[in-house]
């Protein structure tokens, strides 16, 4: 049986149809479970030379030429309409697939019967999301924020896209890839989601070939958009879910050309055109209830903008973008070898001052300092001072691309400034397990930076984990963690002082070496070492002992 069908659209490709192909041909699953189908849509290079020399030395490798549609949507639904799969999976032709990608995502959707089966995402055009922060079973868009992925690079049962018709639009019909996704969210059943392992590579090419050269109008993107939301109210009921859903929409793409930074580049006749153009679907297209679940600063924008006021949008923006997080490290300790973190994070204004919320006459106002002079924008009240509000602290594997999200969440408070005033944050515990982060296995050897991501009263930002400022830092040793053992080293020293964990190998006695040294430059640490090294293998205490004495010695000079 063939269990799934990748299905890769082509078109011009060259080189990159070698340089992915292995990820491809070579799945854990097996040549007999799966096929890789490629569409050459048209290639003008010689790339259906190169795809008949793949598909000669590999039997599970099938091609299929078509005249040229100037678009992925044709190829893809060609690759389909060819599938033997019980499941399609979707790669583009500058991408891969890690090497356990299929049978895991496979073994995933059929044991839970799933419609889609979303893989982690990594890579140079990926950042951290945190719809693959844990493995979840079964779910779907009532329940989780499926929304936040659109890309289609995910695994869709063969019988589920046909028997709902979903396909993508044929031709150059931009944001094709979220309409297609919106029609399957809206109608999936059970959608699952692989959080553990990276699945998908989806890689930045050298020659920009991921992005589209031809230029977008307002009217062109925005009317893309409109069938995207078309989609969704097809898919469901007016109320609460629908407006949920829409929300996204709305937030991301629809209020982004009146948002900082784009509403403060452009200007004129290019800037008069988005502005009505956003305008005027977000009075048409869009339920009111999708704009007064939004968090405080998102929704007036949304007011300000069907109120016809370019001119306080972009004064908003302007003291918007100045906005800073104000990150504060309340404790940094090691328990039963798991880093243990507390942090408290609130935003602050240009001026250095809390964003505030103000309580007037039983109302709470966003901050009046904040909007004094701007137009429409005053005693703004803020009805749920915790709406969208969420912080966490998230880990960089910086030598292979990849994100992972430590457990515990921080969550929102409100704070008494005195006065009536008050800030919101989010504060709480976090807590890294170096054995277990990653869900699949331990930390990978070397560096590992911890970021920060927040978003409080509809200000979004993702600084990074430096000191807090006018505080000392606090210095932890390094720990010894599973077996055998391989060292765990917290310091401060990444980009601005940024905190990391360098990880060493359990089987890499020179890289053990060399992190004992980097952070035997700590006194606490160098004191604490000896009880560290009593818990590794004789012949690794002779290596570090040495490497010790070392360090105190170039100390010394």
């Amino acid at each position: 049986m063939i269990k799934v069908s990748v299905v890769v659209p082509i078109y011009n490709a060259g080189s990159y149809i070698e340089r992915c192909a292995p990820s491809l041909v070579n799945q854990s699953l097996g040549a007999d479970a799966y096929e890789v189908v490629y569409v050459d849509d048209g290639s003008t290079d010689d790339s259906a030379e190169r795809l008949r020399r793949l598909a000669e030395a590999h039997a599970h490798v099938r091609v299929y030429e078509q005249e040229n549609s100037g678009w992925p949507g044709k190829p893809r639904n060609v690759g389909v309409d060819r599938a033997r799969g019980k499941y399609v999976q979707f790669v583009d032709q500058d991408d891969e697939l890690s090497y356990e990608a299929l049978e895991r995502l496979f073994a995933l959707g059929d044991r839970n019967g799933s419609d889609i089966v979303l893989g982690k995402t990594h890579g140079t055009m990926q950042g951290p999301s945190n719809v693959f922060k844990r493995t979840v079973e079964r779910c779907t868009a009532a329940d989780a924020p499926l929304f936040e992925s659109l890309t289609p690079h995910k695994m869709f049962r063969r019988d589920f896209l046909r028997d709902h018709g979903i396909r993508f639009p044929e031709g150059r019909v931009r944001l094709e890839d979220q309409l297609f996704m919106a029609r399957a969210y809206v109608r999936a059943k059970t959608v699952s989601i692989l959080g553990d392992y990276p699945c998908y590579q989806w890689n930045r090419r050298e020659d920009g070939g991921n992005n589209s050269s031809r230029r977008v109008t307002a009217d062109d993107y925005y009317g893309h958009l409109d069938k995207v939301v078309e989609a969704i109210k097809e898919g469901t009921q007016p109320g609460d879910l629908q407006d949920r859903l829409l929300r996204r929409s709305f937030r991301v793409e629809l209020l982004r050309p009146v948002s900082e930074p784009r509403v403060l580049r452009r200007t004129g006749k290019d800037l008069e055109e988005y502005f009505t153009t956003v305008r005027r679907m977000a009075m048409r297209s869009y339920p009111p209830g999708v704009r007064d679940g939004l968090p405080a600063i998102s929704r007036l924008r949304a007011e300000l903008l069907v109120r016809d006021r370019l001119d306080s949008l972009i004064e908003l923006a302007r003291r918007t973008e100045r906005i800073t997080p104000h990150v504060e490290v309340d404790d940094m300790r090691w328990r039963n070898d798991k880093l243990v973190i507390r942090t408290r994070i609130g935003m602050i204004r240009a001026d250095g001052r809390p964003l505030t919320l103000v309580e007037r006459g039983g109302r709470m106002l966003l901050d009046p300092e904040l909007l004094d002079g701007i137009e429409g924008a005053e005693g703004w009240e803020v009805p749920d001072p915790f709406s969208h509000a969420y912080g966490e602290l998230i880990v960089h594997d910086t030598a292979k691309n990849q994100w992972w999200f430590p457990d515990g969440e921080l969550a929102p408070e409100l704070e008494s400034l005195g006065g009536g005033r008050h800030r919101v944050v989010v504060a709480g515990e976090t807590v890294i397990d170096p054995l277990t982060l990653t869900g699949a296995g331990p930390m990978t050897p070397g560096t590992h930076q911890v970021w920060v991501g927040a978003q409080l009263l509809g200000v979004g930002r993702r600084p990074r984990l430096v000191p807090t400022r006018g505080r000392a830092r606090i210095s932890l040793g390094t720990v010894a963690v599973g077996v055998p053992p391989r060292l765990v080293s917290p310091t401060w020293t990444g980009p601005g002082g940024q905190f990391e964990l360098a990880v060493s190998g359990p089987d890499r006695i020179g890289t053990t070496r060399r992190l004992l040294l980097r952070t035997a430059a700590d006194h606490r640490v160098r004191q604490g070492y000896r009880s560290v090294v009593r818990r590794l293998p004789r012949g690794v205490k002779q290596n570090i002992r040495a490497a010790a004495r070392r360090a105190d010695g170039w100390m010394r000079r």
